[in-house]
């Protein structure tokens, strides 16, 4: 079971990092690591302490619980938590200029 959950969290790294277009090297230097120690996360050869997975979420610029979408699915998740994870995912692959612009209508919306 350990080697499975550092494998499965590598896989999320590495996924979510080649998303971004970084190479490990890159990743790396963000996060304030050696590429070495990044691709051993991402090999699951490594047990990663919470603090550095909070450093490689800050440096994906992602909420640390995104490097574990294999604890979520859509188990446990409400109705509404599961609208939310819908809009998230669309605004993922928008440019930034759009995604201010929903922050604006929502905030528009909520008051």
């Amino acid at each position: 079971m350990r080697e499975s959950i550092l494998l499965l969290t590598g896989a999320a790294i590495r996924g979510l990092r080649l998303e971004r277009g970084l190479s490990q090297e890159e990743l790396g230097e963000k996060a304030n690591f050696h590429f070495s120690y990044i691709g051993k996360v991402e090999r699951g050869e490594v047990n990663i302490t919470l603090v550095n997975l909070e450093r490689v979420a800050k440096a994906l610029e992602v909420g640390l619980y995104q490097l574990f979408p294999f604890t979520l699915g859509d188990k446990g998740l409400s109705d509404k938590e599961r609208h939310i994870e819908s809009i998230v995912e669309m605004l993922k692959t928008e440019d930034l200029d759009k995604v201010r612009k929903v922050e604006n209508i929502i905030e528009e919306l909520l008051k």
